[in-house]
């Protein structure tokens, strides 16, 4: 059957009956085989159509555990929509965002706040006896008519510091996603894809979404911890593995039994890796196949640059299979190879909208086109660089420049762990740039050494004169620099100069 043709979950049933005994979901050591998923999610099915009006939003505010997916899967099914909350948001930030998103029922982790409207308690240590006792009567399929153009997910951008930007997903969005990734990476109903993050972050809800509605089987893990995964992977054969960079080097990191033998891709997002983070993957996963995808939460996978095909050094990758890339100028005309303007995208998997009565603020529109900001270039080949976002783009002394440029090329000096460029005023040139900066444990950098080491890649005007260094550097829950906490830290004069 085509993806286009089909709803998130459609198939539970036909998986159930081809392997009913097979793991479907499996988290911490606890295992949800097919044919009990199959009819947990009819349960939980049938109770959502009996006290939720149909296209209503159904808020998850709750730690993962197998119930979360499960949970996914049977409001996807009965036509109603998840809104996937990241439990680490404080009350106030939960109540604001429910309030502004019409959520009719809240399913909470038992100990959380439950004075939230409408709530329904999960026992963290039992999640699946909960959902168990919804509904009893699971003798029969749940049938529902739902299009796939309709919506069933909301997933949101951090809210750590500030108010979160729910984005809308269709059925259609991520069932053409499922199927160009099985082009692009060959996923099959006998894989085992780990998922190891939060789930509340759309890579990982993702990836375990897309083993369930193949028919593979999923792992997540209740918290990220390196050694427990590293376990869990090799326990169960893993072929696939969903990560953020900075969770792939702590993964590498753990000393292993054995060698990934099993392991077919390793799949990463989010920010670039490093030279010498390359070198220490391939030894630790020597028969995996590497691929890092540029994408975002509006557009979805954009490019992806794997590692058999010798992507450009700098390159984010060609264009994934369905995806057109077209770069333009301030007056919408498209650039030729090698010309940097403002990156479009047309595709098959992008969303369908900001929710919660948000404008489309975050979102250009040319045509079938859409833009998030991003700036970059093609080059004759069609691989994708880019420059950065417009708006972090800073004016100094008349000049244009973008902070990601700067930021990448400190990354490659070996005491550099972490970089962020961010502008200082001032009334001469409009702003000076200033890097703050992250050091490896026990490295030994000067200021002088750093402008050297940027001299040598950067023209004078892109050199950093002022340099900072932090400790704790803040990060978001999903593993990216958190820029406004940091930010905020230089000016708090929380950041120490460098000499």
């Amino acid at each position: 059957m085509r993806a286009d043709a089909m709803l998130i979950g459609e198939n539970i049933h036909g998986h159930a009956a081809s392997h009913p005994d097979k793991p479907a979901i499996i988290c911490n050591g606890e295992t949800l085989s097919w044919r009990d998923l199959a009819q947990l999610v009819d349960a939980v099915s049938f109770w959502l159509e009996a006290n939720v009006p149909a296209g209503c939003g159904i808020a998850l505010v709750m730690p993962n555990s197998i119930a979360l997916p499960v949970l996914v899967l049977a409001i996807a099914r009965t036509g109603r929509v998840a809104q996937v909350f990241d439990p680490a948001w404080p009350d106030r930030i939960v109540r604001q965002t429910l309030i502004d998103n019409d959520s009719a029922v809240v399913f909470v982790a038992a100990g959380r706040d439950t004075r939230f409207p409408e709530s329904v308690e999960l026992d963290d240590r039992r999640p699946l006896d909960s959902l168990r006792a919804l509904y009893s009567n699971t003798d029969k399929n749940f049938q529902a008519d739902v299009s796939p153009d309709a919506p069933f997910y909301i997933g949101y951008t951090s809210g750590s510091t500030g108010k979160p930007k729910g984005y809308r997903r269709s059925h259609r969005s991520w069932t053409e996603s499922f199927a160009i990734e099985a082009v692009e990476f060959g996923h099959t109903t006998d894989d085992v894809i780990v998922a190891p993050g939060s789930l509340s972050h759309s890579l990982f809800l993702y990836a375990a979404i897309h083993a369930l509605h193949i028919g593979a089987t999923a792992v997540i893990s209740r918290s990220f911890r390196p050694a427990q995964v590293v376990a869990a992977m090799q326990r169960h054969t893993a072929s696939l593995l969903y990560a953020v960079p900075a969770q792939l080097m702590m993964l590498a990191q753990v000393p292993q039994e054995q060698v990934f033998s099993s392991l077919r891709w390793v799949i990463s997002s989010g920010s670039k890796w490093r030279g010498e983070d390359r070198q220490i993957l391939r030894r630790n996963f020597p028969s995996a196949g590497f691929a890092e995808f540029y994408g975002a939460s509006e557009l979805s996978f954009v490019s992806v640059a794997r590692e058999e095909e010798s992507p450009p050094p700098g390159s984010v990758g060609r264009a994934f299979a369905g995806v057109d890339i077209r770069i333009v100028d301030e007056a919408g005309k498209s650039l030729p190879a090698g010309q940097t303007g403002e990156v479009f995208v047309r595709s098959p998997m992008v969303f369908d909208g900001y929710a919660g009565g948000k404008q489309q603020t975050g979102i250009r529109r040319a045509g079938d086109f859409l833009s998030v900001g991003d700036m970059g270039c093609l080059d004759d080949r069609g691989f994708l660089f880019l420059a950065g976002r417009r708006d972090r783009m800073i004016v100094t002394a008349g000049k244009n420049l973008f902070p990601e440029e700067i930021e990448a090329v400190l990354l490659n000096h070996p005491g550099i762990a972490s970089a962020v460029v961010v502008p200082v005023e001032d009334a001469k040139r409009g702003a000076r740039i200033a890097a703050v900066l992250q050091l490896q444990e026990g490295a030994a950098v000067t200021r002088s050494q750093l402008i050297a080491c940027a001299r040598e890649y950067l023209p004078l005007y892109k050199v950093p004169r002022l340099y900072f260094t932090v400790r704790d550097w803040p990060q978001t829950r999903s593993g990216k620099t958190d820029l406004i906490a940091l930010k905020q830290r230089l000016a708090d004069g929380l950041c120490e100069p460098l000499a």
